[in-house]
């Protein structure tokens, strides 16, 4: 019997990153109870590689699993197959059996990365959804109603506007469901756009008289854009066996503000820590830069050996030193006195069109949004940057355009 400490140690590395536990109190009573629990995570294998938004699940995975519990990975291989309709507006197309079972080896090979390998179960739905009798599948539809499929915001959206729904995709949710059935899980962990599914996992759960899961939601990764999530298809991701230099680049072009939703949910980092880090960006006694650099290490030794991460963000500094690159000959420049800092540190944006090297701060915001403004050669993410007094800047728009150096006084 664990003590209530015990439980509220645990407690708290599973609420990490989290948005929802349905419930805490069935969570609490479960860790009481029963000690060690079955925690299962689906993902169907439809495209070859994992990226770090698959990575906030995983981490959620190798939680619980270092607070000892069982962990089931389920390799969508029958689901796969069907195609899950969340967040879809129209039917999905569906995937052979060949390219699941292509895609489910490379998963495999990603997943113990993160995982340990000993203490992961790899179980592939097929195994029981495919020996499934006609009269079970009957029976399985029948625990659910048309109504509460609508009741899912896509469909609903999709129903009125009047764009099909396929009925093989009201079987989606239904054998997800059936998978916490069959494995009698405690708890089952997915992204926000998925709680409908795990909600049915447990509603069919009661239905086959097996005490219904604990549902864990996490939250979508925002990907590179800094606005939608994290997506192969979007092109917006970092793939988790990319290579260390690329990762790097990758994790350094996100935006000062997204790098701590990073820090929450791709790092260990404790929330007093990163508060700390937070406060001496404010404060002007760390640059985002060095504290980006940071996370992109947290995030890369999870992934490869220390050595060969070091080794990448040397590299990517050589490449990216502007000492090293060849710059034009006769730079503008341009000197900000005293004056521009009599009252408050000024806006990089603001002296830009001071020196006319933007028409406006409209043009710089979508300059920045666009990814057109670099400062020291690095992509500019920060529409509000300020400029400090004694530094040297060099600002450039465009990767080959003009380039505007500014020397501030002391």
């Amino acid at each position: 019997m664990k003590t209530e400490s015990q439980i509220h140690s645990e407690l708290e590395k599973i609420r990490r990153g989290t948005v929802e536990i349905i419930s805490e109190k069935e969570l609490t009573d479960k860790l009481q109870k029963k000690g060690v629990l079955k925690v299962k995570a689906g993902f169907d294998p439809t495209a070859p590689d994992l990226h770090l938004g698959h990575f906030v699940l995983l981490r959620k995975l190798k939680h619980f699993q270092e607070l000892g519990h069982e962990i089931n990975f389920l390799l969508g291989d029958f689901t796969g197959m069907i195609g899950d309709p969340t967040g879809k507006s129209e039917t999905r197309k569906r995937l052979t059996k060949e390219e699941v079972l292509v895609n489910s080896k490379t998963y495999q090979d990603q997943v113990f990365k993160i995982l340990d390998k000993s203490k992961t179960k790899i179980v592939y739905n097929s195994e029981w959804c495919f020996g499934l009798k006609i009269e079970e599948v009957l029976l399985l539809t029948s625990k659910y109603t048309v109504s509460q499929m609508l009741e899912r915001d896509d469909f609903t959206k999709r129903y009125k506007s009047g764009n099909p729904i396929s009925i093989i995709e009201f079987l989606y949710p239904l054998f997800q469901g059936f998978d916490s059935v069959h494995l009698q899980s405690d708890i089952e962990i997915g992204g926000t756009d998925q709680k409908f599914n795990l909600l049915v996992g447990r509603d069919l759960q009661r239905e086959y008289g097996v005490a219904p899961q604990c549902v864990v939601t996490m939250p979508l990764l925002v990907g590179l854009d800094g606005t939608k999530k994290m997506s192969k298809s979007l092109g917006n991701y970092i793939g988790i066996t990319e290579a260390p230099i690329d990762i790097y680049g990758k994790v350094m072009s996100i935006s000062d503000d997204l790098m701590w939703n990073y820090f929450d949910l791709l790092t260990d980092l404790p929330n007093l820590e990163i508060s700390n880090r937070k406060q001496a960006i404010k404060e002007k006694s760390a640059h985002p830069k060095e504290i980006k650099t940071e996370l992109a290490l947290l995030i890369m030794d999870q992934l490869n050996p220390k050595e060969q991460n070091l080794e990448a963000v040397e590299e990517w500094a050589k490449i990216h030193n502007t000492k090293n690159r060849a710059l034009p000959e006769e730079i503008r420049t341009e000197n900000l006195s005293a004056d521009f800092f009599s009252e408050k540190n000024p806006l990089l944006l603001a002296v830009l069109v001071q020196f006319g090297f933007i028409p406006s701060t409209s043009e710089g915001r979508r300059l920045i949004a666009s990814g057109g403004l670099y400062l020291d050669e690095e992509k500019l993410t920060d529409p509000n940057f300020i400029l400090e007094k004694g530094k040297e800047y060099l600002v450039r728009q465009g990767k080959k355009g003009k380039f505007l150096r500014i020397i501030t006084s002391k």
